[in-house]
């Protein structure tokens, strides 16, 4: 009889390079949002992908950067915790990168104690002359590294990266459920969802200034109700999210709510509201209440 495996398996990288996609490309479902925006991403999300004999937990984290304010610190919080209960390492990079954003971090990767696999990711953009290059330099700056070449968003190589994490990890019996998809509350993908169509739709820092609370989640046979409420900086930018006559806080809505409805399989009615609350990106007491704190 074969042995059951599982473990940790943590996504890092800097923004931008398709962790995400990565991530949903393994799971199956789309757990993480995808954009074309830099540091979607802003919590460690973890996707679980069950077999007969294993078990692989998936962290995608949020892009490695130079914090900025309070939750960018917050944000690298969850990126160093990645290499502290990891089993296997992935560290994407894009075709054409050179180099991790933070020397600290990639002294981490390359004195890593784990199993690491560098993927070398949108390889569908790229020719087999920038290829070769990148082969040739990843594997002279991370001697560490199993190194593959893969294009998440076609789901070239992934397959051979999975069925490689699963032969690294240590024999051990599931750490979650069998059906279950993420560790993650209901009341999380309403926010992300949320926030994915204000990454999408507007410009500039309003997306990063933005923050979404759902205070309601209830869930009958045949429809979910949820109101959640938008969360902004400035009253400006209560104004640029409404828009005119509520006409681009209408289209968020109406996006997430088909986004939910796939997600959950059910109906759903979504009520948003805007609210102004000052400075939250710098404020310890809103960044706990938000879940990015998680200094114990």
């Amino acid at each position: 009889m074969t042995k059951h495996k599982a473990g940790f398996v943590n996504i890092i990288g800097n923004p931008n390079v398709g962790k995400s996609t990565l991530m949903n490309a393994f799971v199956g479902e789309r757990l993480s949002i995808i954009t074309s925006k830099a540091q979607t991403t802003r919590h460690r999300i973890l996707g679980i992908v069950n077999g007969d004999n294993f078990q692989v937990l998936l962290s995608d984290t949020p892009g490695i950067i130079k914090p900025a304010y309070q939750l960018q610190e917050s944000m690298m919080d969850f990126v160093k915790s990645a290499f502290e209960d990891a089993d296997v390492l992935l560290y994407l990079v894009e075709l054409g990168e050179k180099e991790l954003k933070d020397e600290a971090f990639f002294n981490k990767i390359k004195n890593a104690k784990i199993p690491v696999l560098l993927l070398i990711n949108k390889i569908d953009q790229g020719n087999e002359e920038l290829l070769t290059e990148a082969l040739q330099l990843w594997q002279e700056k991370v001697p560490n590294a199993e190194i593959f070449a893969i294009s998440a968003l076609q789901n070239f190589g992934v397959p051979e990266v999975f069925n490689r994490i699963i032969e690294l990890l240590p024999e051990s019996p599931a750490f979650y459920p069998k059906d279950q998809l993420t560790d993650k509350p209901e009341r999380f993908f309403v926010n992300e969802a949320i926030r994915e169509k204000i990454l999408i739709h507007y410009k500039k820092e309003i997306p990063y200034s933005v923050e979404i609370d759902t205070e309601e989640f209830f869930e009958d046979d045949n429809i979910i109700r949820i109101r959640s409420v938008i969360m902004v900086e400035r009253e400006t930018q209560k104004g640029i999210i409404i828009g005119h006559k509520g006409s681009a806080l209408k289209r968020v809505g109406i996006e997430a709510r088909k986004d939910l409805e796939k997600f959950f399989g059910k109906q759903i009615h979504l009520e948003l509201y805007v609210k102004v609350n000052k400075n939250w990106r710098s404020d310890e007491r809103q960044l706990r209440r938000f879940g990015y704190n998680n200094k114990q």
